[in-house]
C-alpha cells in the first residue's frame, strides 16, 4: 500500500509545475493547460484523503471540480477561438481585448 505522504508529495510537485507554467508562459493555450494541471493535482490531493480517511466526501468534491473544470476548458476554448479571431495571435501580452 502507497502512503498518503507519497500522493501528496506528487500532488505539491504536479501543483508547482502548474503555477511555475502560469507565471512563465504567454501562450493562452500553454496556461489553460497549467491551470488544468493544478486542478488535477488539487482533484489527486481530495482522493488522497478521502482513501486515508474512508470517507466519500472528498470524491464528491473531485465531481464538482471535473464539472467545473470541463465548463471552464469549454468557456476558455471558446474564449481562445475568439482571441485568436480577432488578434490573430495567442500571446498574453498582446491580446489586450479593452482596446480597440
Amino acid at each position: 500500500m502507497v502512503p498518503l505522504s507519497w500522493y501528496l508529495a506528487l500532488s505539491a510537485v504536479l501543483f508547482t509545475i502548474g503555477v511555475v507554467g502560469v507565471l512563465i508562459q504567454r501562450n493562452v493555450i500553454v496556461l489553460f493547460m497549467c491551470i488544468e494541471l493544478m486542478l488535477n493535482s488539487v482533484n489527486l490531493t481530495l482522493v488522497a484523503f478521502s482513501r486515508y480517511l474512508g470517507d466519500v466526501t472528498g470524491q464528491l468534491f473531485v465531481f464538482i471540480v471535473m464539472v467545473v473544470a470541463a465548463a471552464e476548458a469549454a468557456v476558455g476554448l471558446a474564449i481562445i477561438i475568439s482571441l485568436f479571431r480577432s488578434r490573430e495571435t495567442l500571446n498574453v501580452d498582446e491580446a489586450d481585448l479593452l482596446k480597440l
